[in-house]
Parts: structure tokens; C-alpha cells; sequence
């Protein structure tokens, strides 16, 4: 699934709540705010590697983020001082821009990338053998920090120190004497050939530090189980949430395909943060593979659940969290078949269960069911 099917979806969407009321119309934005930034706005982080430091780009990559990522090109052939996408595995992109050797008259160049493409984090990078305030990327700090410029932006510092643990607090304290740095430093490491746990653990703290369009990317990178749920569960409520919202309308099935592209949306998202491509196909399958022994009876809830928007009031508020349940229980489906492992048998169990859960004890969005009956 490209960009412009999801905007496409996300479009409809819009269109379709402005026809909510007030007091719905708000919450719904709220809620699909999140999955804009997440999954519409979605690009490769973005670093920036400023420093002392001569060690080759794909040695570096290969240690920070990913073994395997020397092999991927050709150094020579690569723009010098320009932004770089490269591809982590076959999990994810990210997106760098080596200044650390450019000269004063190469800064401009850098300057005008950042201006164009601002940094997410800059890694400072100090070896053995260099002087970091002597350095040009020093002065390139300074001047890109000057009032006048917004190049930047929010950018958070990560200094990356050659050699002994001495010389990595060596480097802590001279960045916090910079003011360019200090108040925008994380942490400051050791450069090693990470052991597997450690570099995992590393790269789920920048998918946390990152901005919400730069998570997805380095969360798929970083293969991390818990961040992953964590995303899948955010997109999961905030679907459920819109479901709920818009299957409590007053108009009979005139909502049935918005609410079942969402579902698909949802599914195919959680496809992606597992480390898969999108794929509406691939989507539309799974959900039907878990009403496969029940297909008769979800089409007669969902027949139900339209003829029931013909009693005004309390049958509205009934189709919202018939809507919600089914919503919900898809997700969790997805997200324990694709991120937690689980066999498709397994995961249809939990369809079910979670699905009958829901609809007795709608806990999964208190605050939307609430707001739902504004539309009495």
C-alpha cells in the first residue's frame, strides 16, 4: 500500500468527519492525529554525524546500527556531504549525512541540506588522535546554532567517543561546555562492536528519542517486541476509537465501507511496525482468515448492527460499540499473529475472545463510548 491510497483513505475520512458533531468531531481528530504522524507523515530518521573522528561510513553504520550494512554500497559512488539514504537489513531506512570531514567551504553545502532536511539527532563522533574543538565540525555547530538560523530545529546531541571509558567522560564534559550541545545532549557511549542485546537496546532508545513521522522506521529496525506492541496498541485504541465514533452515526449502512477501509488500514499498519511491507491484500486475507469459521455470523452482526441505526438513540450507541468491539478484537488479532508469533489458529481464538470480551465490556475506549452518545 503506497502513500497516496492511504491518503486517499485518510481524505474520506476527514470528509467524513466534519459531518460528526462538535463534541465527536474533536476526539475523532485527536485520534487520527497520532496515526497522520506515524503512518502518513512517515519518513527514514534522519542523522547527522559531525566530528573528529576518519573511521568509514559503512564501518560505523555497521556497528551502530545494523551487521551487513558495508556490503550495501558502493562508498565511492555516494554524494559527498549530502544526504544518504541507506537501507538496514531489509527492516527499515535511515537517513545520514556525514559532515565530518567538511572543510569550511564544504559547511555551506551541509547547511543548505539541513535547511532543506533537518537533523532528528547529530552524532558527535571524537577518536583518540583528534581534538573535537579544533575540529571544523565545531565551528559548523556553532554557526548552524546561530539566532538567525532554525537548521537545527529540535535536533538532539548523542556523543560517540573512540578508545577508553576515561576518554568517553572526557568527551561528556567538553560537550557540556559547548553551548551549541548542551542542553540538546542525550548520552554519551563508547564506540564497540555491540553485542546483540546492547545494540538492540540501543536503537530502541533512539526510536523513543526520535519524532512520532521518524519512529516507525527505526522501531522496524530495531525489531524490538515491546516497542513494537506499544505502537501496534496506540494504533489499535485510536482506530478502535474512530470505528466506534463513526459506527454509532445515524445513517444506516452508509458507513460499512469507511469502517471496513479503517480496519484494513489498521491491519496493514500493523503488518509494517512487524517488519513486513503494507499490503491491503495481504490485510483484507488475514481478516478474513479469522472469520473464516464464522463468516455467516459476522455478516449477520454486521447486517444487525446497520439494522439496528434504524431505532434512534440507544441503537446508535449499540451499533458504536458493536463497531469498537469488532475493531478491536481485529487488531489484537493482528498484532499477536504478526508481532507476537502466534499461529493463525491461535490468533482467530483471540479474535474471538477478545472481540466477545469487548462487546460485554467495552474498556478498550471508555472515553469514545462516552462521546459517542453526544450523537443521540
Amino acid at each position: 500500500m503506497n502513500q497516496t491510497a492511504l491518503l486517499h483513505i485518510v481524505e474520506r475520512l476527514e470528509r467524513l468527519v466534519t459531518r460528526l458533531p462538535e463534541k465527536i468531531r474533536r476526539p475523532v481528530l485527536r485520534e487520527l492525529t497520532p496515526l497522520k504522524e506515524l503512518f502518513l507523515e512517515q519518513r527514514p530518521p534522519r542523522f547527522l554525524f559531525v566530528g573528529s573522528s576518519k573511521m568509514p561510513m559503512p564501518q560505523i553504520i555497521n556497528a551502530l546500527f545494523a551487521s551487513g550494512a558495508q556490503e550495501q554500497k558502493n562508498v565511492s559512488l555516494m554524494p559527498v556531504h549530502r544526504w544518504i539514504d541507506w537501507n538496514i537489513s531489509g527492516h527499515g531506512t535511515i537517513s545520514i549525512l556525514d559532515a565530518r570531514d567538511a572543510s569550511d567551504s564544504a559547511s555551506a553545502q551541509v547547511e543548505e541540506d539541513l535547511e532543506r532536511q533537518p537533523a532528528d539527532i547529530i552524532f558527535v563522533f571524537d577518536d583518540e588522535d583528534s581534538d573535537f574543538e579544533k575540529s571544523g565540525s565545531a565551528s559548523l555547530m556553532l554557526r548552524l546554532q546561530h539566532p538567525f538560523s532554525g537548521t537545527l530545529g529540535d535536533a538532539k546531541v548523542i556523543g560517540v567517543a573512540f578508545g577508553s571509558e576515561n576518554r568517553t567522560k572526557q568527551l561528556e564534559e567538553r560537550l557540556k561546555t559547548q553551548p551549541a550541545i548542551r542542553d540538546r545532549l542525550l548520552q554519551v557511549i563508547q564506540f564497540t562492536e555491540m553485542p546483540s542485546a546492547e545494540g538492540q537496546g540501543f536503537l530502541s532508545f533512539l526510536a523513543e528519542e526520535l519524532p512520532n513521522p521518524a519512529k516507525i522506521e527505526m522501531i522496524r529496525i530495531s525489531r524490538d517486541r515491546e516497542a513494537q506492541h506499544h505502537v501496534a496498541q496506540m494504533l489499535i485504541k485510536s482506530t478502535t476509537a474512530i470505528c466506534t465514533a463513526i459506527g454509532a452515526q445515524p445513517i444506516p449502512l452508509a458507513d460499512l465501507p469507511i469502517l471496513t477501509s479503517l480496519q484494513v488500514v489498521m491491519v496493514s499498519g500493523i503488518m509494517y511496525i512487524s517488519g513486513r511491507e503494507r499490503s491491503l491484500r495481504a490485510a483484507t486475507e488475514f481478516i478474513t482468515a479469522l472469520g473464516a469459521n464464522v463468516g455467516a455470523g459476522m455478516l449477520l452482526r454486521e447486517g444487525a448492527r446497520a439494522i439496528l441505526k434504524f431505532f434512534p438513540g440507544w441503537g446508535n450507541v449499540v451499533c458504536g460499540m458493536v463497531a469498537g468491539a469488532g475493531t478491536y478484537a481485529i487488531g489484537r488479532a493482528a498484532s499477536a499473529f504478526f508481532i507476537g508469533g502466534v499461529s493463525l489458529k491461535d490468533a482467530r481464538r483471540k479474535y474471538l475472545a477478545d472481540r466477545k470480551k469487548a462487546s460485554h465490556k467495552p474498556h478498550w475506549l471508555d472515553g469514545s463510548m462516552r462521546a459517542s452518545k453526544q450523537i443521540e
